[in-house]
């Protein structure tokens, strides 16, 4: 959302925050009953304006009382700061909080380094010493002397000016890269010779969804932008009409050659790439979140060349992988839910002309990148990783042996090369890179890290249970050796469940913390995400996502009946579109859970197309402005859905700079919630200054958070926090 938050005067709330979070105290009170015993121990929230707005929505009365949060104005940032204040009081009063920091900063205090990518005689590659706010951008030439290109850290003094993305020249001698700030998605664009060091004056603005790629000759970059927010409100004005442009090297931004746009499509967005060998510009055209697009290619060997529209319908996803000539290789999900790679003669590009190359199988097609003259495809098998090797004709070649039960990123590679890298790790093993080297046919390890932790003292195992309707669902457990099935083990129950987004095993050093303390780390792979191909998606998309819901619950009911846990140390937690999830969480199953974190989630199911790219959500989730999806949305909108009853502790997580899902979703749900909960669990707020919807966030503050999220939960739990924990 558009506020960029002043400091504002609290206030009466010193004066009323100590008696708010001391309302629970025992002592020598007469007898009440429940009622008035629960009304007692109720915190004192900060004041908030209730509104009598009620709207008719396709016949049905929608009230909205907290709309005037949307605005920013001087009202609501004071109540943003009250809310953040009183958040932060209630946090700071957890006993021992700090040990969880110590031993989270203890785990993350590792060297991290990346894949490696390759651009002329360069290798570039990421590496962060350990603590370090960003990771910093290296460069390595055939001397093998390393030296840093970019250091974020250096962008601004608390490091929340992040580096939100790279393009090198093919040469490997000049750095396109782009700044955030505060974690919004608004990047500038600069310049940087990579052997001096210098900056160059080329600045691009106005970028959003989109990186810069450089044409073959090193001269310039293709880039798409939208015109700056006619509305002045650059964090929440809604965004229409990306166009592709073309900046020359050391001319002014206002210069640049307009390539492509469709002004009768404002809702058109262009992903952009060129050939590896230059010969084409490669646009694929998407609408919104959808999947599915268009792909359209120009000759750049053509100057006065038009743009080609080779595939115009919107029938399913086409993933451009290369080219041979006038040979295009594509992933698609056309006809194959799991995918499939096909080839596309442009002369003749009749469908019926089309040529499957590798056809679909019961796993589906993660990533394919064409190397050596070879297609290597990462498979998912149950949300595993696999990796295989084909001919360009699509006869198996081998499979890659892994080095466990995990993800696999990549491959990351180029057509020239005759190897590749990919990066394996899981929950309790760290991200190690790894080169297959096509003339041994072996993997060699490249950059593994070295951890405060023994993995062997962890297990992380697959399950499988039943949704509501029978559904197999997987789901990963992650603990430590020597757990006991006894039902009272802490548990956080994380999940997403949409937008097609797998989630396969990820590390996360914050993760070894929790389980340290002796907790159960929980990941569903719940309908709405593509662990099982595209109709896996589309089970959690429109009108079926209370799928995703159900399996979420089942999830939660699997853990009990199986004795992990029970419901009073039962935590939940989702991000985005699982902070969607998570509203489900509280206002339909309430009882399951004794602390439920919603973080920048979308939670007002009929106006979040209003806002920003919020648009670009309703081919995942639909519009409330279309008569026949609106019942659906209205159904399980966790605004709309807020009623008078006891509610576990919650804490709503935003960021003032979120100009993704724009943090009114959580102002307004938030305010709902304190007013109706019945019970005497807190509802807080958590949100965070100069952050945005998670990218680009320093270190310092990642560990921040997941101590705040630890010891909300410990608290819910009625656990008292140790003051050390134990490795």
């Amino acid at each position: 959302m558009a506020l960029r938050f002043r400091l504002a005067k609290q206030g009466l709330l010193v004066a009323t925050l100590g008696m708010a979070l001391g309302a629970c105290q025992s002592g020598n009170a007469p007898e009440q009953n429940s009622t008035e015993q629960a009304s007692a121990n109720k915190l004192l929230y900060p004041v908030t304006q209730k509104d009598d707005l009620v709207e008719t929505i396709h016949g049905v009365a929608v009230a909205d009382p907290y709309r005037h949060l949307e605005a920013n104005t001087p009202e609501t940032e004071a109540w943003v700061k009250e809310q953040q204040a009183f958040g932060q009081a209630y946090l700071a009063k957890i006993p021992n909080k700090q040990a969880v920091v110590d031993r989270i900063t203890e785990l993350w205090n590792y060297e991290k380094v990346s894949a490696p990518f390759e651009n002329g005689d360069n290798q570039f590659y990421y590496r962060n010493d350990g603590l370090q706010a960003q990771s910093v951008l290296y460069v390595k030439g055939l001397d093998g002397v390393e030296k840093p290109v970019l250091d974020p850290n250096k962008l601004s003094a608390d490091g929340t000016v992040a580096l939100s993305g790279v393009a090198v020249s093919n040469d490997g001698k000049i750095l396109a890269y782009g700044v955030s700030n505060s974690g919004s998605d608004w990047q500038q664009w600069q310049f940087v010779d990579i052997a001096t060091g210098k900056k160059l004056a080329d600045e691009l603005k106005w970028i959003k969804f989109s990186s810069a790629v450089w044409d073959k000759e090193n001269q310039g970059v293709f880039y798409a932008r939208y015109d700056a927010p006619a509305g002045g409100d650059v964090l929440a004005d809604v965004n229409f009409n990306q166009k592709v442009y073309y900046h020359k090297l050391g001319t002014d931004q206002r210069q640049d050659l307009l390539i492509y746009e469709r002004p009768q499509n404002k809702d058109w967005g262009f992903g952009i790439e060129v050939s590896e060998k230059g010969e084409y510009l490669l646009l694929s055209i998407s609408q919104g979140t959808d999947k599915r697009n268009r792909f359209f290619y120009k000759s750049l060997f053509e100057p006065k060349s038009q743009v080609v529209e080779l595939i115009l319908n919107l029938e399913a996803e086409y993933e451009f992988l290369g080219n041979d000539g006038s040979v295009f290789y594509f992933k698609t999900d056309l006809d194959a839910p799991n995918g499939k790679v096909i080839a596309i003669d442009t002369r003749n590009s009749d469908k019926s002309q089309w040529q499957t190359i590798i056809p679909e199988s019961t796993d589906p097609i993660n990533n394919v990148a064409i190397i050596n003259d070879h297609l290597v495809v990462s498979y998912l098998h149950d949300v595993l990783g696999q990796l295989s090797i084909y001919s360009m004709g699509g006869q198996k070649r081998q499979d890659v042996a892994l080095p466990g039960q995990g993800n696999v990123a990549g491959p990351f590679g180029k057509a020239s090369k005759d190897y590749f890298y990919y990066v394996f790790n899981s929950y309790i093993q760290p991200e190690t890179t790894y080169k297959f080297d096509f003339k041994t046919a072996e993997s060699s390890v490249i950059a593994k890290p070295k951890v405060s932790f023994n993995p062997d003292d962890y297990v992380s195992e697959q399950v499988f249970y039943r949704s509501k309707d029978g559904t197999r669902v997987p789901m990963m457990l992650s603990y430590k050796k020597g757990l006991v099935k006894n039902g009272q083990n802490p548990t956080l129950l994380y999940a997403y469940g949409g937008f097609a987004i797998s989630m396969t095993p990820r590390f996360s050093p914050a993760n070894i913390a929790w389980l340290d303390m002796g907790g159960i780390y929980a990941v569903p792979s719940l309908r709405g995400g593509a662990e099982y191909g595209e109709s896996w998606h589309q089970a959690g998309m429109f009108d079926k996502k209370q799928n995703v819901f159900d399996d979420y619950f089942a999830a939660a009911e699997y853990l009990v009946s199986e004795k992990y846990t029970n419901s009073t140390k039962l935590g939940a937690y989702g991000r985005s579109n699982g902070g969607l999830l998570m509203g489900a969480a509280v206002t339909q199953r309430p009882e399951l859970f004794a602390a439920v974190l919603p973080a920048v989630g979308v939670l007002d199911m009929l106006r979040f197309h209003k806002f920003t790219i919020g648009w670009a959500w309703t081919s995942e989730y639909g519009s409330a402005d279309k008569a026949e999806q609106f019942p659906a949305l209205l159904a399980y909108s966790p605004y709309h859905n807020v009623k008078a009853q006891a509610y576990p502790a919650t804490m709503v997580m935003t960021a003032d700079h979120d100009d993704r899902v724009v943090p009114l979703h959580s102002f307004k749900f938030a305010a709902m919630l304190q007013d109706k909960q019945q019970g005497t669990e807190p509802v807080i707020m958590r949100i965070e200054s100069n952050a945005g919807h998670g990218a680009g966030k320093p270190t310092a503050m990642k560990i921040d958070e997941f101590a705040d999220i630890y010891s909300f939960l410990w608290q819910s739990f009625g656990l008292t926090l140790p003051q050390t924990i134990a490795k």
